[in-house]
């Protein structure tokens, strides 16, 4: 046997056990996806229930809220550059309330994502931070599980803000001139929270018709 045949032989080997492995490799991975998926999606709707029903009473719609969503497309609203999803509650067949994504680019640390829940009459029932990476101890006391003031957090305060009640130009914080507190030595995640709060309510707000009205899945807003 030459050298030469011997390295071809041993070359071909291996392709075929490298193969072999990936085709195994391969099969096992999508036979884990498809068994464990139905877990994750239940897990991922447990979790977005949770963060609703922080701010939007479950009481106050019949509907299901997951599966009545909208979309809107990226850069049709400032902060919400990445497109939104925007729930929607429904008490029979009357408009409840919307709860909208956004986000805030302007933290301290960077972006900072949250939600906003609308009702049919421009009134807040609540705010909630989901995603930000400010400062541990200073600035995170917008996200209420950090905030240390349990018996009243600062993001409770948007509850019952209107978009109509509070000036434009108001919707910011005190050291601003606004209408919304927030806590020495970290103004700027305040800030940031309390802008991205009235951009999402103002967007929300002068939509509220045609989000409530859109047929579920769809996405508006996309220009392209």
């Amino acid at each position: 046997m030459s050298a030469r045949y011997s390295a071809t032989r041993t070359s071909l080997r291996t392709g075929a056990i490298m193969l072999l492995f990936t085709l195994v490799f391969t099969a096992l991975m999508a036979s884990t996806y498809r068994v464990t998926r139905p877990a994750i999606e239940a897990s991922m709707q447990e979790a977005q229930q949770r963060l609703i029903n922080e701010v939007l009473p479950p009481a106050s719609y019949d509907n299901d809220l997951l599966a009545d969503v909208v979309r809107l497309a990226p850069a049709a609203a400032p902060g919400m550059d990445a497109g939104a999803r925007v729930w929607r509650a429904r008490k029979g067949t009357e408009p409840v309330a919307l709860i909208v994504e956004g986000a805030a680019s302007d933290g301290y640390a960077g972006r900072i994502e949250l939600v906003v829940a609308i009702g049919r009459d421009g009134r807040l029932s609540g705010v909630r931070v989901t995603a930000h990476k400010e400062t541990p101890g200073l600035g995170d006391y917008i996200d209420p599980k950090k905030d240390r003031r349990k018996d009243a957090p600062w993001i409770g305060q948007f509850a019952c803000a209107t978009w109509t009640d509070v000036n434009t130009a108001e919707w910011s914080v005190r050291k601003d001139g606004g209408s919304f507190d927030y806590r020495a030595g970290a103004t700027i995640s305040a800030r940031a929270v309390t802008r991205a709060v009235g951009r999402i309510t103002a967007a929300a707000t002068a939509r509220l018709d045609a989000l409530f009205a859109a047929p579920a899945g769809s996405l508006l807003g996309d220009e392209s």
